[in-house]
């Protein structure tokens, strides 16, 4: 027999994690944009690898070097290329005017 308990502490970790995050990102997109459901998809797809591969560049380094800032702006400009490809030209304006 197993005993399920779910603390504030669990919640907040669910909450941070990258799925968890692109999932409220791709659905506040797919409002504002109005993507419809293959652009959801993708750029569902595409938050969740950025948002890993920004914790891993900047997990537990000093988030202001420089080393990590062109790090982050490599991580940034893959996910740029990616929005570029699943928006379209308007969608893809409004989203980069948000995203920087």
């Amino acid at each position: 027999m197993g005993v399920q308990t779910v603390s504030a502490q669990t919640l907040k970790q669910d909450a941070n994690r990258p799925e968890v995050i692109a999932k409220e990102e791709a659905h506040d997109l797919t409002q504002s944009l109005g993507l419809n459901g293959d652009q959801t998809r993708a750029i569902f797809r595409a938050l969740v690898t950025h948002k890993v591969d920004v914790q891993k560049v900047t997990q537990g380094k000093d988030v202001n070097s420089p080393s990590v800032q062109a790090e982050k702006q490599k991580v940034d400009a893959t996910l740029k290329g990616t929005m570029e490809k699943i928006l379209t030209e308007e969608q893809y304006n409004t989203w980069l005017e948000d995203f920087e």
